[in-house]
């Protein structure tokens, strides 16, 4: 996706520069302007404090945070309009972890936005959908950032699935009504009470399709992140 989207500023004339902060990447698809792995090696990690590839990770996430000044120095000294960070994965590793906090107070906070990707494979079911829902509002609370929530990998899905995808969000009774229609009764008790807790948080309401691999979908995604923002 961030390699999807660069391209897609850089088609546009539109100055980015993109930041990798997964220092658990072995292959980026994309030339990274900055890259946290030139100062944390997570096989380094694992060699200085005795841990495997998951504690390792957790341990660069906190070391991220205190390199962040090596990170920003750059980010200060480059005049493109907006930088593209690419976060692990994984929720545990940056979304959940305090250092977090540091690192988007570093970058900015006043001028960042979430982009949460969504998995279309769990989405697809309205239990699997619900859950996805709470880990975005989760995310979003734990931020407390402006988010734009994103279905990934459009190209897989059916225009059925995309629609009902889409309704689910933007339509609150679509989504009771296939909750009740589930056939997993101690499931759909779950999805029910979830359901009710996300909306009155207010988590509904839009959500965008995008595709990577065919390019669909980014023109939006702009547009929602910066609004007035001219393109060529």
């Amino acid at each position: 996706m961030v390699k999807a989207y660069k391209n897609w500023l850089d088609c546009e004339k539109i100055d980015s520069i993109v930041i990798n902060m997964d220092p658990g990447s072995d292959v980026l698809p994309y030339e990274a302007d900055i890259d946290i792995r030139e100062w944390i090696s997570l096989e380094e990690v694992m060699n200085e404090y005795g841990l495997g590839p998951n504690g390792a990770q957790i341990v660069a996430t906190d070391l991220m945070a205190l390199n962040i000044k090596k990170i920003t120095d750059i980010i200060d000294d480059e005049e493109a309009k907006y930088a593209l960070v690419d976060t692990p994965g994984q929720l545990e590793l940056f979304a959940f972890r305090q250092s977090s906090d540091r690192i988007i107070d570093a970058f900015g906070k006043d001028k960042s936005t979430i982009i949460y990707l969504s998995d279309p494979v769990l989405c697809k079911t309205p239990n699997g959908f619900i859950s996805n829902m709470m880990l975005a509002s989760l995310v979003q609370f734990r931020l407390n950032l402006p988010m734009v929530n994103v279905v990934t990998k459009l190209d897989i899905l059916s225009r059925k699935e995309e629609i009902q995808m889409t309704n689910w969000f933007e339509d609150l009774g679509a989504l009771y009504d296939s909750l009740l229609d589930s056939d997993s009764e101690s499931q759909t008790i779950v999805g029910m009470e979830l359901y009710k807790a996300l909306e009155n948080i207010g988590i509904f309401g839009e959500i965008h399709a995008v595709s990577a691999m065919k390019g669909i979908g980014l023109e939006d995604i702009y547009k929602l992140i910066d609004p007035d923002g001219e393109m060529q």
